[in-house]
């Protein structure tokens, strides 16, 4: 049973290109459905989330991160009496415009855009592989997702300004996001924060001593873990406590959201988008806890010297390649060569590279730049 402030499928706001009802799938599923069929979703499985594969195999890349953040966000969702499907999909597209090489890539991406007076977001990136890049329909280019899956994909982590981003117009920018779309910012950040202190650990970049040192709770979940299980190694106790940090977090979530639901007295989507702030959240203590594990993964992980390989080499692939085409147009593909008829030519480079594989831009940088 959908919650009043849930968003019905039966009353959203359609596709750009209208399209026949499907027999036994509803709008917001078959979003989700084309989202994991798309070309851009595979490649998530190649390009580095924070750890490249020099560290192990076993780490998550930035396709299992987006299907943790989809888990998460099902049940949270379902907690919440929100539309699971509607969510579902947006967790699964959350990250599709990311490029190569993680934050890395994304922050030297836009560094080189911004030398040439343009930016990168992958946001606003996002958008544009759902609404144009990707091609597996005669009727129209791109996807053709509902509305509120592209209104989430801008939306769910930022709020853009009407002033700035006038091409954005249709996406209802002095309003708040349904709840379903402000709830993927929190269930990624879940996500990111528990599989990133997983593998920092067992890369050996984070201690157990410095994680129940600075991590809020995780030592007494950890001393939990040891009373029950003291004969089990430290690896599966680590698991446990982080098991409980996770529970811990989602469980504040849910309980905090539908306060402040009852609070504001909200009842309906339109009751949402026109409420001044976003409505989803932890409660005072909890987001102490959320910023205080932040600060701790940026510190030691996040900014920790033995990344600073994966960092180097993405500023300098990415710089040099875009260097190169900007040189050297027509050692573009030919599709891309075409586009720069219509776009300038930094942005024509900047969707090549950000659509790339962390295998593939290096290959690329190989035959180029090496």
């Amino acid at each position: 049973m959908l919650a009043d402030y849930a968003v019905k499928v039966e009353q959203s706001r359609g596709r750009r290109h209208a399209e026949p009802q499907h027999p036994y799938r509803n709008d917001f599923e078959r979003d989700r459905d084309r989202v994991i069929h798309a070309r851009a979703f595979r490649r998530l499985e190649a390009k580095t989330q924070v750890f490249s594969r020099r560290y192990s195999d076993h780490f998550r890349n930035r396709l299992t991160h987006t299907l943790e953040v989809a888990q998460i966000s099902r049940t949270i969702a379902a907690q919440l009496g929100l539309n699971v499907d509607l969510v579902e999909a947006l967790a699964l597209v959350h990250d599709i415009g990311h490029p190569p090489f993680g934050h890395a890539g994304e922050t030297v991406l836009n560094a080189v855009m911004q030398r040439h007076g343009f930016f990168f977001d992958h946001n606003l990136h996002a958008l544009r592989i759902v609404e144009d890049f990707e091609l597996r329909y005669a009727a129209f280019r791109g996807l053709n997702l509902t509305f509120e899956v592209r209104e989430g994909i801008i939306k769910h982590s930022h709020d853009y300004s009407a002033r700035e981003h006038p091409e954005l117009a249709e996406y209802l920018l002095d309003k708040r996001p349904p709840l379903e779309a402000q709830l993927i910012d929190w269930t990624d950040e879940i996500a990111y924060s528990i599989a990133d202190l997983d593998d920092g650990y067992e890369a050996h970049l984070l201690t157990l001593d410095s994680v129940c040192e600075n991590v809020p709770r995780f030592a007494d979940f950890y001393r939990a873990a040891e009373t029950a299980w003291p004969e089990a190694i430290e690896k599966l106790k680590f698991n446990e406590a982080l098991k409980h940090l996770l529970n811990a977090f989602v469980g504040d979530l849910i309980e905090n959201t539908k306060r402040q639901i009852q609070n504001t007295g909200i009842h309906t989507v339109e009751q949402v988008r026109n409420f001044p702030l976003r409505l989803t959240g932890f409660g005072v203590e909890k987001e102490k806890d959320r910023r205080a594990t932040k600060e701790f993964l940026f510190e030691n992980l996040y900014l920790n010297p033995a990344l600073e390989p994966e960092k180097n080499n993405a500023e300098r692939i990415i710089g040099e390649l875009f260097e190169f085409w900007m040189e050297h147009p027509t050692k573009l593909p030919s599709s891309y060569q075409e586009k720069v008829e219509e776009e300038p030519l930094p942005r024509v480079i900047c969707d090549y590279i950000a659509g790339m594989t962390d295998h593939y831009i290096h290959e690329q940088y190989e035959k180029y730049c090496a």
